[in-house]
């Protein structure tokens, strides 16, 4: 009797995110067709193209400062550090010249500026030349800073980002395709590129390195983690708004669930050799004076509350309340102190009280907007500290709400940042990335479910439509040259505001009523 029986057949392994139907935005749709095994592999070599060939757009355009003397801006301030950190012994670097954009940055930013003004004299010793080269406005000048930006970026950003990407999203149980499409939403934040490679800054590194002590937190490797996060904070001082959360977890693991004194040793042993280790050459030229000084620098309390208008606290109410007119700056520096300790108390309690990993990109976004709101010198582009973390939360799940929530942050921080762009000369880069980026995230195909949240929403993005509107067509009031400065700064705190409480509830979701993650499940 012939024998019908087949053996059965093998089965073609695809991935789960094979029959998932695209999300509901176009950034989700354009990703769409890679989410298939065999197409998988072209995600981050498209993401990466993409995000490049935009950053180098927006790099086309002009900068902060250019061809506005006689103190020009950002840009000159970056490249003057170039100029001081490759002419002058080291023991000058934090005394030179005070007055022409003295540098005030930790260390590592100067060791950065050493390097790429080393790289750039082999090019044309002229950009760097000591005094000769200041104001300068040399378009092939230009093209080398802004390459030394977007590689600076490729060197340390990226790399954390697509690290945490997919340790994060793999803890939350996310699908291929829904990992691709929140690193899409990193790689696209329209925030840090118009800064960048707008405005000019390098702000990248710095977020670069505390998001790989995030990523080490969360595969437990806790000394790495403190490594990184004191290279954020040699590199630049607005780290700070980070470190109380990071501090608060690392006390919360060594203390519960049984006190662990060695655990403890071990991190401030390393915070303290990595902070030796960067300072030392400082010390090393200049002894402490060099140290007391590059502090001096970094922290600059003379400045005053305030320098330009911005959306936070101090800012929005001084329309009715004179602050630096009724009250001392010690009163000031005061009260912003005990603002700012109250506005991150919250999340830090509960971090501390129950560590949790899952709770970290919301505990560090609630934070750094605590710090926005009430603490001293803030600038316009602060605003990307609670930005990336609050952007980072979308790594962990893309739900209809938290991609709301999320895009409409980033939306009103780039309104925010429009009076800084604008005296830039960015009024195109910011129009098309502002539009760009509310268009691949689907910004008015939904609103959230709960009636506050849909009334937040409308009235903050209709007030920001009415607000550009009236610019455009109205002018400047005589009367009331700033009158649509303060309307943005209005409109904007009350958002930011919005926004604290939201990724605050996002903490207390995550801690306090002890969500865990469920177990990864096989793609």
């Amino acid at each position: 009797m012939p024998n019908n029986t087949h053996p059965p057949t093998r089965k073609s392994k695809r991935s789960l995110s094979y029959s998932l139907p695209p999300l509901g935005f176009p950034l989700a749709s354009f990703l769409h067709p890679v989410r298939t095994s065999a197409y998988q592999w072209l995600v981050l070599p498209v993401l990466a193209l993409t995000t490049f060939l935009l950053r180098w757009v927006v790099g086309l355009g002009p900068y902060s400062g250019m061809a506005s003397p006689p103190m020009h801006g950002d840009f000159e301030a970056q490249r003057h550090w170039m100029e001081i950190t490759t002419e002058l012994p080291m023991s000058e670097w934090y005394w030179h010249d005070l007055e022409w954009w003295g540098l005030d940055y930790p260390p590592l930013t100067a060791y950065h500026s050493w390097l790429i003004g080393k790289i750039g004299r082999v090019v044309d010793p002229s950009w760097f030349a000591l005094y000769k080269s200041r104001g300068l406005d040399n378009p092939d000048l230009k093209v080398f800073m802004r390459a030394s930006v977007i590689l600076s970026e490729y060197l340390v950003y990226i790399p954390a980002v697509i690290m945490f990407v997919r340790i994060y999203g793999k803890q939350s149980s996310m699908t291929t395709y829904d990992k691709a499409v929140a690193l899409g939403t990193l790689l696209l934040q329209p925030g840090l590129i118009i800064i960048d490679h707008g405005h000019f800054q390098y702000n990248s590194i710095m977020f670069g390195f505390a998001m790989l002590a995030v990523d080490c937190f969360l595969t437990d490797h806790i000394l790495w983690g403190s490594f990184f996060f004191v290279q954020a904070l040699c590199f630049k001082q607005m780290a700070l708004y980070y470190a109380p959360i990071v501090f608060a977890y690392l006390l919360g693991l060594c203390v519960f669930p049984h006190l662990n004194i060695f655990r403890l040793a071990q991190l401030g042993v390393v915070v303290i050799a990595t902070f030796g280790v960067i300072l030392a050459p400082l010390v090393l030229s200049g002894g402490v004076p060099q140290l007391l000084q590059c502090i001096h620098r970094v922290f600059p309390f003379a400045r005053g509350l305030w320098e330009d208008k911005v959306a936070n606290f101090w800012c929005a109410t001084n329309v009715l309340i004179k602050f630096r007119e009724l009250f001392s700056q010690a009163t000031l520096q005061e009260a912003s102190l005990i603002a700012t300790l109250a506005s991150i108390l919250p999340p830090c309690t509960l971090i501390f009280l129950n560590p949790s990993k899952k709770a970290l990109p919301s505990a560090i976004s609630a934070c750094a907007w605590g710090f926005f709101l009430f603490s001293f010198q803030v600038h316009e582009k602060s605003v990307l500290l609670p930005l990336i973390p609050a952007t980072m939360i979308l790594a962990g799940g893309l739900n209809a709400e938290d991609v709301t929530w999320v895009t409409w942050m980033n939306n009103i921080g780039m309104f925010s940042m429009w009076p800084l762009l604008r005296r830039d000369g960015l009024a195109l880069q910011y129009a098309v990335m502002t539009a760009l980026y509310a268009w691949l995230m689907g910004t008015f195909r939904r609103l959230p479910e709960h009636w506050f949240g849909k009334l937040i929403h409308v009235s903050t993005y209709s007030a920001a439509i009415l607000l550009h509107a009236a610019e455009i067509f109205l002018g400047p009031v005589s009367r009331y040259p700033d009158l649509w400065v303060v309307g943005n700064v209005l409109v904007c705190f009350g958002a930011y505001v919005v926004a604290w409480g939201w990724t605050l509830r996002k903490v207390w979701m995550e801690t306090g009523h002890g969500l865990s993650w469920p177990k990864p499940k096989r793609e």
